[in-house]
C-alpha cells in the first residue's frame, strides 16, 4: 500500500470515529437522532473493514472503547535508554553551520509533556512519562484515553517510540473557562498537558482533549528505514500516529525554512517554544555520540523573543466565578510580532511579588512562544501594588491563599455577584432544574439588578415582570416561554436537585448513587456521616467529605429550606428488595414502544440498581433490542460475546416484573 494510500485510509477512519461518536453522543446523552441506525451501522461496518484493513485501531474508535480506571498513585520506572535533554541557540547561523553538509530534518519543538510508548503485538502495552530523563511515571491507562494514540497498529514485533502530548490553544482555553480555579493550577497549555497526563483518574484525562504527535522512532526489529530519520518518521505514520510537522532541509534551505515556521507559528494552535534540528542520516548520527548532556545529532532552536520597553498603568484585579482574582498588567501600548498589546495577564499574587511591580514602573514585556503576552522582567521593580483588601464585584473582603507554594487571592464572600452567577448557571443547567430560558448572561442581568438573592428567587421571577419585559433579548413572549420553563422546573428528581446545588465533586452519577443508598431519603442524607457516604460504592473519602462539610454550614441549610417549598420532587419508593438488577449492565438500542425514549428505560433499570452503558463488550449482560435478528454492529458483537439480546418485551417479562 502506498504513503497516499495509507494517509487517505486513515483520514477516513479518523473522520469515521468523529461521526460516530458524535452520533452517540446524541443518542444516548441527549436523546436525539442525527443519522439512522442503518447509517451508523453502515458507516461502523466502513469503519471494522478499514481497521481490519490496515491494522489500526485509533483511540476513541466505538470498536474498542476504553474502560475509566483510577489509580492510588503513579508507579514509576526507569528507562531502558536515558532520554537526553538538546543542546540549544537562538542563532540561526549556528542552527545552519551544525549541518556541515548533512541532510537533516527540522521540525516543530512542541511544548507538552514527552512521553515513550512501547508496543508490542500490535497492541499499546505501556506509555511511561520522561520525568527526569531515567525514571518516569507510568500513564498506561491515561494514555489510552488521549484523542489520536493507536491502540492497535499493523506492526506485529516490539515497538518503541517517543512523542509528544500536548494540548491546544484553542482546546486550553476552552478548558480553562470551565476548570475549578484553573488559573491557579494551569497557567499554560503545557502546564494543563502535564497535569491532565498525570491524572490519577483516567476519566478525568479523556475529558482534557490531550493529543499525541510522534517525533522519534526509538527501536523496533525487522524493519529496513534505509538509514534515514525520515523513513522512520513515515514507518509511524503508517501505523496510525500522528506525527510532527517537518521539512528537509540542508544548508542552502534552512534558513528559509526557519522563515517559514515563523511565520506558521502566528495562528499555529499547537504550542511549541521552538525548533528541532535533527541529523537525517542515521547512522552517521549514531557515530556522533552524545556529551553528558546532549545527543550530537540534534540541536534545539529557541525563537529569539521579540521584547519591547514600556510603562505600567495599573494592575487590573479580576474577578473569577470560583472567587480567584486575577492580576492583570495594563501598559501604554507596544508592538510585538505585528500586533498591538497592552495587557498581559500576571497569573497570581506571587508573581506579582517576585516582580516588584508598581504603578509607573518601567518593564519589558514580550510574547511567549511568540504567542502569550508576558513580562519580562520589572526594570525599576518598585514595588509599590499590593493585593487589594476588597473584591472588585462585590466590596467583601479579600484573603491570600498558598496551593502548591503559589499564592492565589480570593474573595471570601460567598454571596459574591461572580461566585453566585457560577451557582445559578450550574443550578438551572439540564442536568440539574433544566429550566429554559435562563442563559448565563440573563442571570447576571438578574443579580445585578437584585432579582436573584437565593435559588428559590427563581420561582418568583414574576415578580418583576415590566422590568424584565423591558430589557434586551427579552419581551413578552420569551417572558411568558420563561415562566412556562419555570414551572416545568420545579417538577424534578433529588438526584438532581443535590447535583443543582452545587456541591464540590458531586456529579448526577455521584447524586444518584447517594440518593439510591439512602432509599430516596433527604433528610437520611443530610444527617449521615463521612464513614457512612465513603462506603457506598464509587463514593470514597474525598466526595464524602464534600457532601457532609455542604450540609453542615448554615447559609446551605438554609438555602435549600427555602428551595424545598417551591420543587415537587418525584418521591421514589425503592425496597432493597427492589433493586433486582443490581450489578447487571445493560446497553439499549433501536426504537422503544413501551418506554417514551431510551432515557426513560435508562432511569428505570438505574432505579433498580443496574447499570446502562454505550456500547457491548464483554462487561455487558443484556443488549435490549426490538429489532433482535437484525444485522447492526451491536447485535453482531453481542452474538460474537454470546450475550443474550432481548426485545423490550422479553426484557420487560424477564427482568423488570420481578
Amino acid at each position: 500500500m502506498s504513503q497516499n494510500d495509507t494517509e487517505q485510509l486513515q483520514s477516513e477512519m479518523k473522520s469515521l470515529v468523529s461521526r460516530l461518536n458524535e452520533a452517540s453522543r446524541a443518542y444516548y446523552a441527549q436523546d436525539r437522532e442525527i443519522m439512522s441506525n442503518l447509517e451508523y451501522d453502515r458507516l461502523y461496518e466502513r469503519l471494522e473493514e478499514l481497521e481490519n484493513r490496515t491494522g489500526v485501531i485509533l483511540a476513541g474508535s466505538p470498536t474498542a472503547h476504553v474502560g475509566y480506571e483510577a489509580v492510588e498513585e503513579l508507579p514509576k520506572e526507569r528507562h531502558e535508554r536515558q532520554m537526553l535533554s538538546l543542546g540549544k541557540t537562538k542563532s540561526r547561523e549556528e542552527l545552519r553551520d551544525f549541518l556541515k553538509g548533512h541532510r537533516a530534518m527540522l521540525s516543530w519543538k512542541l511544548d507538552g509533556l514527552t512521553i515513550v510508548l512501547h508496543y508490542g503485538g500490535g497492541e499499546l502495552k505501556k506509555a511511561v512519562t520522561r520525568g527526569n530523563g531515567e525514571i518516569g511515571e507510568i500513564v498506561t491507562n491515561n494514555a489510552k484515553v488521549f484523542q489520536n494514540i493507536p491502540l492497535k497498529i499493523s506492526y506485529q514485533g516490539e515497538l518503541t517510540l517517543r512523542g509528544e502530548a500536548v494540548i491546544s490553544y484553542s482546546d486550553f482555553e476552552k478548558l480553562n473557562r470551565e476548570m475549578e480555579d484553573s488559573a491557579v493550577k494551569y497557567k499554560n497549555p503545557r502546564n494543563l498537558c502535564s497535569g491532565s497526563v498525570r491524572q490519577l483518574n483516567n476519566e478525568v484525562t479523556a475529558g482534557r482533549k490531550v493529543n499525541f504527535y510522534a517525533f522519534s522512532l526509538v527501536s523496533t526489529e525487522g524493519i529496513e528505514f534505509e538509514n534515514s530519520r525520515e523513513k522512520q518518521l513515515l514507518f509511524l505514520k503508517e501505523q496510525g500516529f500522528a506525527i510532527v510537522d517537518y521539512r528537509m532541509v540542508t544548508e542552502d534551505t534552512i534558513l528559509s525554512a526557519v522563515e517559514d515556521f515563523e511565520r506558521e507559528i502566528q495562528t499555529y494552535d499547537i504550542p511549541s517554544d521552538g525548533l528541532v534540528l535533527s541529523l537525517d542520516d542515521l547512522e552517521y548520527s549514531r557515530s556522533l555520540g552524545t556529551t553528558a548532556k546532549f545527543p550530537r545529532d540534534s540541536i534545539a532552536f529557541k525563537w529569539a523573543d521579540e521584547q519591547a520597553e514600556t510603562t505600567l498603568q495599573e494592575v487590573e484585579w479580576s474577578a473569577s466565578r470560583t472567587g480567584l482574582i486575577n492580576p492583570v498588567a495594563i501598559f501604554d501600548p507596544v508592538e510585538l510580532e505585528g500586533t498591538t498589546v497592552s495587557r498581559a495577564s500576571v497569573h497570581n499574587v506571587s508573581i506579582v511579588k517576585s516582580l516588584a511591580l508598581g504603578i509607573g514602573d518601567r518593564i519589558t514585556v514580550y510574547k511567549a512562544n511568540m504567542i502569550i503576552p508576558q513580562i519580562g522582567e520589572n526594570l525599576t521593580r518598585s514595588g509599590s501594588i499590593s493585593p487589594p483588601a476588597c473584591c472588585p464585584v462585590c466590596g467583601g473582603p479579600t484573603k491570600i491563599q498558598k496551593n502548591n507554594e503559589v499564592e492565589s487571592l480570593y474573595c471570601i464572600n460567598p454571596d459574591c455577584d461572580a461566585k453566585r452567577v457560577k451557582s445559578f448557571t450550574l443550578f438551572v443547567s439540564r442536568d440539574a432544574m433544566n429550566i429554559d430560558g435562563l442563559s448565563e448572561a440573563s442571570l447576571e442581568k438578574f443579580i445585578s439588578r437584585g432579582f436573584l438573592h437565593h435559588y428559590s428567587d427563581i420561582f418568583h421571577l414574576d415578580r418583576f415582570h415590566e422590568e424584565i419585559i423591558e430589557m434586551d433579548g427579552f419581551g413578552e413572549k420569551s417572558f411568558q416561554n420563561l415562566m412556562d420553563s419555570l414551572e416545568k422546573g420545579r417538577h424534578t428528581t433529588l438526584p438532581r436537585l443535590i447535583y443543582g446545588l452545587g456541591i464540590a465533586n458531586i456529579g448526577l452519577a455521584n447524586a444518584k448513587m447517594i440518593c439510591r443508598e439512602f432509599d430516596y431519603d433527604l433528610e437520611k442524607m443530610m444527617a449521615a456521616s463521612p464513614e457512612q457516604l465513603a462506603d457506598i460504592d464509587g463514593i470514597g473519602e474525598v466526595i464524602a467529605a464534600a457532601f457532609c462539610s455542604h450540609f453542615r454550614e448554615e447559609r446551605n441549610q438554609k438555602e435549600l429550606e427555602l428551595l424545598l417549598p417551591e420543587l415537587l420532587i418525584e418521591k421514589e419508593q425503592v425496597q432493597e428488595e427492589a433493586l433486582t438488577l443490581t450489578g447487571k449492565t445493560f446497553v439499549i438500542t433501536g426504537s422503544l414502544h413501551l418506554y417514551d425514549n431510551r432515557n426513560a428505560l435508562k432511569e428505570e433499570i438505574e432505579r433498580r440498581g443496574g447499570k446502562v452503558t454505550g456500547s457491548v463488550t464483554s462487561k455487558t449482560d443484556v443488549l435490549i433490542n426490538n429489532d433482535t435478528s437484525s444485522g447492526s454492529s451491536k447485535n453482531k458483537k453481542a452474538k460474537e460475546l454470546g450475550i443474550p439480546i432481548l426485545s423490550e418485551d422479553a426484557f420487560q417479562e424477564q427482568y423488570m416484573k420481578k
